[in-house]
């Protein structure tokens, strides 16, 4: 599950269930995902699992990065977010905040959010029920331990949701939060440029963005690439107008 799952889950997904979400499965992105004349897919559907992809107040855009906290990746966005004066949400796993205990504490130090992606990143759908509470449940102890803070705000890996997943996140009052503009910045094909460009594209109040601050289950050195595409992405949204908020 590297940089080929992360690139493409939704259209394996989609294709393997025929292109429905059914049951309890939420496919990757689909709360931001439009048909041919822009009208959102399953509205009723996301509205209905408590599954959000702007931010709180409709307003400002939120800056969000998974896959972290990196040893050479994270120090990189947080110095340019502090150059920037931009405020981000990380989505932790726990398995990377064990290897690096110390950046959980930077982070909140330096005034950012702290959120949950999982313990170890895996596909929930390849996961059973049992497996899915273990996971969380380690990833909240740990991120507790090193950050001092208790998540709020859950994303799954992938974007993929199952309802184990959906029913453990509403049970502990947490906003489950996927994104609408994302860079697909974990391919190893992906340059600054179109980083910058693809995750601006489109971007209005209360967007949600989606990067990266970790290669450890993408291509090698793609947080370099997107750490360069930073300040580009924050120049393009301040000519805009936008500032950055809370999700």
């Amino acid at each position: 599950m590297y940089a080929d799952d992360h690139r493409t889950p939704g259209a394996a997904i989609a294709s393997a269930l025929g292109g429905v979400a059914v049951a309890s499965y939420l496919l990757p992105g689909l709360a931001g995902a439009s048909s041919p004349n822009g009208a959102p897919i399953f509205p009723a559907l996301r509205r209905a699992l408590g599954v959000e992809d702007r931010t709180a107040t409709g307003r400002g855009y939120a800056l969000t990065f998974d896959d972290g906290p990196h040893r050479q990746g994270t120090p990189a966005v947080l110095e340019i977010l502090a150059r920037e004066r931009v405020s981000a949400t990380f989505f932790l796993v726990g398995e990377q905040l064990r290897r690096n205990p110390g950046l959980g504490h930077e982070i909140v130090a330096a005034g950012h959010h702290i959120a949950l992606h999982c313990d170890r990143h895996r596909n929930l759908l390849r996961l059973t029920p049992r497996q899915v509470r273990e996971d969380i449940a380690r990833a909240q102890a740990t991120i507790e331990t090193h950050t001092g803070r208790s998540p709020q705000l859950y994303r799954p890996p992938y974007g993929v949701l199952n309802g184990s997943a959906v029913r453990l996140a509403r049970g502990r009052g947490w906003r489950t939060l996927l994104w609408r503009h994302w860079a697909r910045d974990w391919e190893a094909r992906a340059t600054p440029e179109l980083i910058a460009q693809r995750v601006t594209t489109g971007v209005g109040e209360g967007s949600v963005l989606l990067l990266h601050d970790a290669d450890d289950y993408s291509a090698l050195d793609s947080w370099r690439r997107t750490a360069a595409a930073l300040p580009r992405i924050l120049d393009a949204l301040g000519e805009r107008g936008l500032t950055s908020t809370a999700p």
